[in-house]
C-alpha cells in the first residue's frame, strides 16, 4: 500500500477511533450519574464534537510517516466528577473506558486482519494492520499517568490526598506538559509504547492459537 493510501487509512481509523474512545468516556460517565458529556453533546458520533486537529490528526499521521510510535488523542470529554457515583473509583472507570474502547478495537481490527486479510499480506490486512498499531497506541499512550491523560484518573483514586492535589495543579498544564516530556523523552515513550504494543500483538496471535 502507497504512502497516500496509508495516510488515508491513518485519517480515517485515527478518527473512527478516536471518536469511539471519546463517547466511550462520556457514556460510562452518563451511566455512573453525570450527564454533562451528553448535555454538551459529546455522545454523538459526529467527529466534528471530539476532533483536536493536533493530536488526533497531525500528530499520529507525522509519528506513522516518520517511523516513530503511533499515539494522540481527541478533545477531552467534560465531565463532572461531583455527580459520579462511587466519586473517585467512578472517575477511574471513566477514565479507562477509552483505553478499554481502542483496545476492544485492536483485537477486532487483528482478527479481521488475521482471518480475511492474508494474515495481514494484502491491502484489507495491511490496512487492519494499521488499525492495530493505531488503537494500541492511542491506548498505551493515553495510559501514561500523567493529568490529563486517562491513566492518571485510575492513579488518582489510588494516590493519597496531597499527590490528589498535586496533580490537580498539574492538570491545568497537563496537555503543555505532556507535549514537553514528548519532546524531552520522546524514544523512551517510544520505546514504551513499542514494547507494550508487541506484546500485545503477540498475545492477539496466542489468542488465535499461534
Amino acid at each position: 500500500m502507497d504512502v497516500v493510501w496509508s495516510i488515508v487509512a491513518i485519517f480515517v481509523i485515527t478518527i473512527i477511533s478516536m471518536v469511539l474512545h471519546e463517547i466511550a468516556h462520556g457514556y460510562v460517565a452518563y451511566w455512573l450519574g453525570d450527564s454533562t458529556a451528553k448535555y454538551s453533546g459529546r455522545l454523538s458520533l459526529n467527529p466534528l464534537k471530539h476532533i483536536d486537529p493536533v493530536m488526533t490528526i497531525i500528530v499520529p499521521v507525522v509519528l506513522y510517516l516518520s517511523g516513530g510510535p503511533i499515539f494522540g488523542g481527541a478533545k477531552p470529554v467534560p465531565i463532572n466528577t461531583h455527580n459520579l457515583k462511587f466519586k473517585e473509583w467512578g472517575m477511574a472507570l471513566v477514565g479507562l473506558a477509552g483505553p478499554f474502547t481502542n483496545l476492544i478495537l485492536s483485537i477486532i481490527f487483528f482478527l479481521l486482519g488475521f482471518f480475511t486479510g492474508g494474515n495481514f499480506t494484502n491491502t484489507w490486512g495491511q490496512i487492519c494492520g494499521i488499525g492495530v498499531t493505531v488503537n494500541l497506541g492511542f491506548m498505551l499512550f493515553n495510559l501514561i499517568p500523567i493529568p490529563p491523560l486517562d491513566g492518571s484518573r485510575f492513579l488518582y483514586a489510588l494516590a493519597p490526598e496531597f499527590v490528589r492535589r498535586l496533580m490537580e495543579s498539574i492538570e491545568r498544564y497537563g496537555t503543555l506538559l505532556v507535549f514537553v516530556l514528548i519532546l524531552l523523552f520522546g524514544s523512551l515513550f517510544g520505546s514504551v509504547i513499542y514494547a507494550g504494543r508487541m506484546w500485545c500483538i503477540e498475545m492477539m496471535y496466542h489468542m488465535v492459537g499461534l
